[in-house]
């Protein structure tokens, strides 16, 4: 039962966390752990995910990934978790900034492919 993790590469709900790949900024579409990319095009989808743990796996991948608490994706995914817990409406200018984000990843060519 006991799985040993070296300090530089650790994993939280199987996904694994790169240690000295953290808060880079410097993502590459084929860094994204397949899960990972499967929340993040969904949240960027017509019928995002409806979970909000799952939203949260995404947000705490890209917070740790991406750019931090800056991270449009991170910050995307934590507007969409809210969204889901309180039903208020979410940020539709921090969507647009998270689909434009995806584009300069190289999730697509133009904002449009992602929904």
């Amino acid at each position: 039962m006991s799985q040993r993790q070296h300090a530089n590469d650790v994993s939280v709900d199987g996904i694994p966390i790169d240690i000295s790949n953290t808060q880079s900024g410097e993502i590459e579409p084929g860094d994204v752990p397949a899960e990972i990319e499967s929340i993040t095009r969904g949240l960027a989808s017509e019928q995002p995910p409806t979970n909000p743990l799952v939203v949260l796996k995404a947000a705490r991948w890209w917070y740790i990934h991406g750019k931090g608490g800056s991270d449009p994706a991170f910050r995307w995914a934590i507007e969409w978790a809210r969204h889901l817990a309180t039903d208020v409406p979410s940020d539709v200018e921090r969507f647009d900034a998270y689909l434009e984000y995806l584009v300069t990843v190289g999730f697509a060519d133009e904002p449009y492919e992602l929904r």
